[in-house]
């Protein structure tokens, strides 16, 4: 593997371990820790129920649920954990890291975008982010770790092939992660903030 590979690859790790730092210093509570293993767990599972049915994943909804209601570093939190711990179901690898990194900024920017928005409670803005998010945002990220990890060096063409190869993937995962904020978003975020204000969690 070309030094520049295993670079980003450093990168990416340095990446995921400034935003659990930063979660640390908000110095939470156990309460906190709690909710977030929770919405982990409710992740991992959600991915390993739909394992017999390619790229229809609701976990990409649970993450951005998450980030909604707990805000970007718990968001961050939740998105990296779950593909890590989901992995070892599904297979760790090189890929993993990459994985991790894209649930998390997915998780982050649902935290950023929605947090303290009056759009959280609307279906049709959340179903759009994860769409596009899933689409654009993880799509990019994993398949070029894909062409990263499978290829001696990257060129223009060998990305753009696998870009269009993931497409249909990407997609499908995207459309269904749509799918599931329909169903999940608006009862999940309003209990959520009725936990959140009855234990008072900490906010981020």
């Amino acid at each position: 593997m070309p030094n520049y590979y295993l670079i980003s690859l450093l990168l990416i790790v340095l990446a995921i371990a400034a935003f659990a730092m930063a979660f640390e210093r908000r110095k939470p509570q156990a309460r906190d820790l709690v909710i977030v293993a929770v919405l982990v767990a409710i992740a991992v599972a959600s991915r390993a129920a739909f394992f017999m049915v390619p790229q229809v994943k609701p976990m990409i909804a649970i993450i951005i649920i998450a980030g909604v209601s707990l805000g970007a570093q718990s968001g961050f939190l939740v998105g990296a954990l779950a593909g890590f711990l989901s992995n070892f179901i599904f297979g760790q690898g090189p890929w993993t890291p990459w994985q991790m990194f894209a649930l998390g900024i997915i998780g982050f920017l649902a935290g950023i975008l929605f947090r303290r928005s009056p759009l959280k409670t609307k279906r049709l803005p959340v179903c759009i982010f994860g769409g596009f998010s899933t689409l654009v945002l993880y799509g990019l990220i994993v398949d070029t770790s894909s062409a990263m990890m499978f290829t001696p060096r990257l060129s223009k063409e060998v990305l753009l092939t696998t870009y269009l190869a993931g497409l249909p993937f990407n997609a499908i995962h995207a459309v269904s992660t749509m799918i599931f904020l329909l169903i999940l978003a608006k009862p999940m975020i309003e209990k959520l903030s009725r936990v959140k204000k009855k234990y008072g969690l900490v906010e981020s």
